[in-house]
């Protein structure tokens, strides 16, 4: 729920350095931006009067310019706030926060480590230690922001909209984003053993994350002389400030869409035959359908992340972690953009991939990868990024990305149903939204197969505004997540299991019981294969008999390492207290 209004009462309409009067004309000629959407909220065919997400950030206490069309009309879905202290010499955890920077004047009392993951670096030698904090005060308190427009004089241009972030351990229905995150880092880039003994690299991180608005009906329109956003964060006490470029007559329109289709055409009866080879074919859209490149050829990486000449123009997006990393829960997975497209099936053998996938995987000369194989796995799974993995991976960023590539079925492929899956963002004018793409293809037969599922609907709590179909990958389809989500030599965290486990158990705002397994689980065998990946992801520990037996526990997400993944034991813990199973 957004209050408007209240913003009169709590934030000053005066210039920017206290020295210019209130110009009530700003209002009157302009007008009052409040007021809900007048077009359906839409991904494409847009205008001025359509409300489109808005999505801004701050790093070391500086907005990032952020470009939009003139006179558009936003609601806020997305605000991030960073800041770094780099360089750091001494191992202190994050104590240089309290001293130095952006979040200096926050309150950092009871700030404690919540968790701890070791990551191997591209040497190939050493490590980065992360090392994640919560508990802090400013992290815990129930606290707001107001977004404002002033001119290039600091004048306002614009009424102030405030948005309830919310409290950390509360989701009410009075939250105005679906996810809220507040916590800080430190990374220690130098260890030569996993145990991280004696480090001396440090970096000190505090991060902010808000998005997937509740409130999608609470919209501002972009005035004529908007210059900046000043935004007030309750917790800072300080206005930051966002420039704005407004831009008329843009080349596409707000919106995202991905069509996939397969230029191998199917035999007679629409069906491909076991051991066939399926060209594919790529083609990245505004939210009209109007192609945002030449067909056949991608931008370069260079153009794209590095650059950013394309990403400005068209909005196309590509995997950004080798360059910003990311971490499941704790830092910015929804800035990863990964582009990428997935084969997997049949469906009536989909399951969670627990083969890791090791660098050779990755920087081997195939520009699509094998990731589970019907003899070691059960199931069949192939997927691939844009730009191939062998350039990303690399550091070979100045080759165009062609938009065709082959899935190759297997000879023994069982008959059935196969989804091809293609996701990606696109950040575009001021919009940052995910889309992803689904064809089924049949194999050997016309007979539709469909997945037996161990978990879902998930709806009791992914709702209004958080809806599978908004969130992540805007992917409903949750059997089309394991083709992609496997264990990976770099990031152990892959699998869905993984993932849900960590982030509904450190998310205070998950309103289950942990150990009520039935929350999510249908039912009492999809919880009995035990390994330390599918219990250390939950719980933080284990008894002394288990250590002595299977190790410590030294990674937060899985516990160990590549061994996580295999089966304890079939004939312990085949219940959970608690589960309601």
């Amino acid at each position: 729920m957004a209050f408007p209004l209240l913003a009169l009462g709590v934030v000053a309409c005066d210039g920017s350095d206290g020295t210019e009067p209130y110009d009530e004309s700003a209002l009157e000629e302009e007008g009052d931006d409040l007021g809900t959407t007048q077009e359906p909220l839409s991904n494409g065919g847009t205008t001025t009067n359509t409300a489109i997400g808005l999505a801004l950030q701050v790093n070391n206490g500086t907005g990032n310019t952020v470009h939009v069309r003139a006179g558009q009309k936003f609601y806020l879905n997305q605000f991030d706030i960073v800041t770094q202290l780099k360089d750091v010499t001494v191992d202190e955890g994050v104590a240089g926060l309290d001293r130095e920077g952006d979040f200096k004047n926050l309150d950092w009392r009871g700030v404690n480590v919540r968790d701890e993951s070791i990551t191997g670096n591209n040497d190939g030698v050493t490590f980065t230690r992360r090392k994640f904090y919560r508990g802090a005060k400013w992290m815990e308190r129930k606290s707001y922001i107001s977004i404002r427009q002033v001119d290039s004089r600091g004048l306002p241009t614009s009424l102030p909209t405030i948005l309830n972030i919310g409290k950390d351990d509360t989701r009410t229905e009075r939250d105005d984003f679906f996810v809220r995150r507040m916590r800080a880092i430190q990374w220690a880039y130098d260890c030569a053993t996993p145990a991280c003994t004696n480090p001396t690299q440090f970096m000190e991180e505090g991060l902010v994350e808000m998005r997937n608005t509740k409130s999608p009906n609470q919209t501002f329109k972009i005035q004529p002389r908007t210059t900046a956003f000043k935004i007030f964060w309750s917790e800072r006490g300080t206005e930051y400030n966002v420039p704005v470029v407004q831009e008329n007559d843009l080349e596409f329109d707000y919106g995202f869409k991905i069509a996939v289709k397969a230029l191998t055409p199917p035999r007679s009866n629409g069906t491909y035959a076991p051991g066939t080879s399926i060209q594919m074919k790529l083609d990245l859209q505004d939210g009209t359908g109007k192609s945002l490149y030449p067909s056949g050829v991608m931008p370069t990486y260079n153009d794209v992340v590095l650059t950013g000449t394309e990403r400005e123009r068209t909005g196309i997006t590509y995997y950004t972690a080798p360059i910003d990393p990311t971490g499941t829960y704790w830092r910015r997975k929804h800035k990863e953009r990964m582009l990428m497209s997935q084969i997997a099936g049949p469906a009536q053998t989909i399951q969670p991939i627990r083969s890791i996938q090791g660098f050779e995987v990755f920087l081997g000369p195939a520009d699509v990868q094998t990731i589970a194989t019907l003899e070691r796995d059960n199931t069949f799974a192939q997927f691939r990024i844009f730009p191939t993995s062998n350039q990303t991976f690399a550091g070979i960023y100045d080759q165009p990305v062609p938009t065709t590539w082959t899935y190759d079925i297997p000879a023994n492929s069982p008959s059935g149903t196969y989804y091809i899956t293609t996701k990606g963002r696109r950040v575009y004018k001021g919009e940052d939204i995910p889309f992803t793409s689904q064809v089924a293809i049949q194999v050997g037969t016309t007979t539709v197969t469909t997945p037996t599922l161990t978990t879902g609907p998930c709806t009791s709590c992914h709702s209004n505004g958080g809806e599978l179909s908004k969130v992540l990958h805007a992917n409903d389809n949750r059997a089309t997540c394991a083709g992609c989500h496997a264990p990976l030599a770099f990031e152990l965290e892959g699998p869905i299991f993984v993932r849900l486990h960590y982030i509904h158990s450190r998310s205070d705002r998950f309103d289950s019981p942990l150990s009520k397994c039935q929350s999510c689980h249908l039912n009492q065998t999809g919880i009995q294969r035990t390994s330390k990946a599918a219990c250390l992801s939950c719980h933080t520990s284990y008894p002394a008999s288990h250590v002595a037996q299977f190790g410590p526990v030294i990674d937060s997400y899985v516990g160990g390492g590549p061994e996580s993944f295999q089966q304890c034991t079939g004939s312990c813990h085949t219940s959970h207290p608690g589960s309601g199973l």
